[in-house]
């Protein structure tokens, strides 16, 4: 059967289950785990897209999925010049329908990925230089254009925004943390929410984002509470192919195998998860997609040292056990300091929680305070003073200036962390290979965090621009098609967002821009086939 974009939120995921549950493991032949699988000659149900994770990235691109467009505004002036010429030239197409390479050349922003840059100069003009001019675009919702997709996460709709510290302020601005076609600052005021500044809460963007999803109309394609297991490739012998090579799809690679083996063609996706009942049993489920777009973002797996004793329970690994730790009262009282390592903003956010919850504080972290890539050079003293204040107090009270004037906060600049001592104590190394040994009553190691793309096979490591190395933002992000954002390493697998080096919610929309016009393509393509009679094999529609 074929997916219908008029099944009911209820159906929809137990379709699935009912018509592969049985007949699944008769029927597919599994190679060695999370690998690939020999696809039987039997038609399966295939849904166009699966989208994995429902932060920011997630939702966006679901919302041009949906058929919601981008045209340019008929009252908007661009103040670029060269890009506004280039816009009025098809002012009757929707962004989606443009050359983003044309669109996107010679312009600059603080995002590597250009369709990223080019989408932010059209939904926050001149941004960086401080202007708050409004958008240039409006959306129509053309019903037409939707492509069938489901979006799968592990909690409600908004990602890890429902997990971060609630009592810190975003680095970026409510109006940057929007998402097309709702502004920020409305809905704020429609909820009667309080927003005293420029910068908000998480948890106020984590409400927004959640809000974004039902006032989009968009939870149709929406299930929470949902855990990847594994997501690979399907095979079909090439022989049951020759029947239907008419048919065959237009991405379709054909692999020659070794060893005399049959030639095998490479097909769609199975992705394999359970979804989480309310009475905490796990519903497993399979899907077929034949593209998959990676919106898992970075928060999933903590950075770690990798040193002896980081496994003691009182080293901590991220801000909610800290925040944690502080409300049950476990440091109420204790003598001996934090150890904060990390340069980092969340490294600054949980000096300042402790700071202000009068708790000493041992901040080390491996770089010069003159270091120019710290992020606190980055940001302007008007606009983050309490980050600034914690970049002044680890410049200046420093562990070789006298300690006793600064016992409520000393710095270890240049320093690494060696081990941790089962009695609470710590080695640090300084640049110069001298030892200290400190005590404290609980680490904190906040050096970043890391994508778990543990589902993939080899854990995702094939698909950056390092091979065989782990996917990272900064060091190797997964490496993709510059206006598509399909991995150039493996089709119709596309990524955005932090997997891609767009860490902030401003450059992550261009990533579903990229991916909602290829994808516009690429189906329009095949149903041209479908009408003339050439296509349409597999059950995909």
């Amino acid at each position: 059967r074929t997916y219908s974009g008029t099944e009911t939120e209820g159906q929809l995921l137990n379709s699935f289950v009912q018509y592969f549950g049985d007949s699944l493991g008769r029927k597919i032949k599994r190679m060695p785990l999370i690998e690939e699988t020999v696809l039987p000659g039997d038609s399966l149900l295939t849904l166009p897209v699966v989208i994995i994770g429902n932060g920011p990235s997630g939702i966006c691109l679901s919302y041009l999925l949906s058929g919601y467009r981008p045209y340019l505004s008929p009252e908007a002036i661009h103040p670029n010049p060269i890009l506004h010429t280039k816009l009025e030239e098809a002012r009757h197409l929707s962004i989606v329908d443009q050359d983003l390479e044309y669109l996107s050349e010679g312009l600059e922003g603080r995002s590597s990925n250009p369709v990223a840059v080019l989408f932010d100069t059209l939904l926050h003009p001149d941004a960086d230089f401080g202007y708050d001019y409004p958008p240039v675009l409006h959306w129509k919702l053309e019903q037409h254009n939707y492509i069938p997709h489901i979006v799968l996460g592990k909690g409600p709709p908004g990602g890890a925004w429902h997990s971060m510290e609630g009592s810190m302020l975003t680095i970026s601005f409510g109006d940057w943390m929007e998402l097309p076609g709702l502004s920020f600052k409305e809905w704020a005021a429609s909820k009667r929410r309080n927003i005293k500044s420029d910068r908000v809460m998480p948890e106020e963007i984590a409400c927004y984002y959640k809000h974004y999803v039902k006032v989009m109309g968009l939870q149709k394609n929406f299930r929470d509470n949902v855990y990847i297991t594994s997501v690979s490739r399907l095979y079909r012998e090439k022989d049951d192919e020759d029947r239907s090579q008419r048919n065959e799809d237009i991405s379709t690679q054909h692999l020659e195998m070794e060893d005399g083996q049959k030639s095998l063609i490479k097909r769609n996706w199975e992705v394999r998860g359970y979804q989480r009942a309310t009475d905490g049993s796990h519903v497993p489920f399979c899907l077929f997609a034949e593209n998959v777009a990676l919106a898992t973002g970075t928060f999933d797996s903590p950075g770690r040292l990798q040193v002896e004793g980081e496994d003691f329970p009182f080293v901590l690994h991220s801000m909610s056990d800290f925040g944690a730790a502080i409300s049950k009262g476990k440091l109420r009282g204790k003598a001996d300091p934090v150890l904060i390592v990390g340069a980092g903003l969340t490294a600054a956010d949980a000096v300042l929680c402790a700071y202000n919850n009068n708790i000493p504080v041992i901040h080390v972290f491996r770089r010069r305070v003159t270091d120019t890539s710290l992020i606190f050079k980055q940001l302007p003293k008007k606009l983050y003073p309490e980050y600034h204040k914690v970049y002044h107090m680890m410049c200046t009270q420093s562990h070789t200036v006298d300690s006793n004037q600064h016992s409520a906060y000393t710095s270890f600049p240049e320093h690494n962390v060696l081990s941790f001592k089962p009695e609470m104590k710590c080695v640090l190394q300084s640049a110069s290979g001298l030892k200290k040994i400190l005590k404290f009553s609980v680490a904190l190691v906040l050096i970043g965090s890391h994508p778990n793309l543990f589902f993939l096979k080899d854990q995702g490591h094939s698909i950056g621009h390092h091979s065989n190395q782990p996917i990272t933002c900064k060091g190797n992000p997964i490496e993709i098609d510059p206006y598509t954002y399909e991995c150039t390493k493996e089709a119709n697998l596309f990524a955005l967002g932090p997997l891609v080096g767009d860490n902030f919610v401003r450059f992550l929309k261009g990533g579903a821009l990229g991916i909602a016009r290829c994808l516009a393509i690429r189906q329009k393509k095949k149903h041209e086939l479908i009408e003339s009679g050439d296509g349409g094999g597999d059950g995909v529609p």
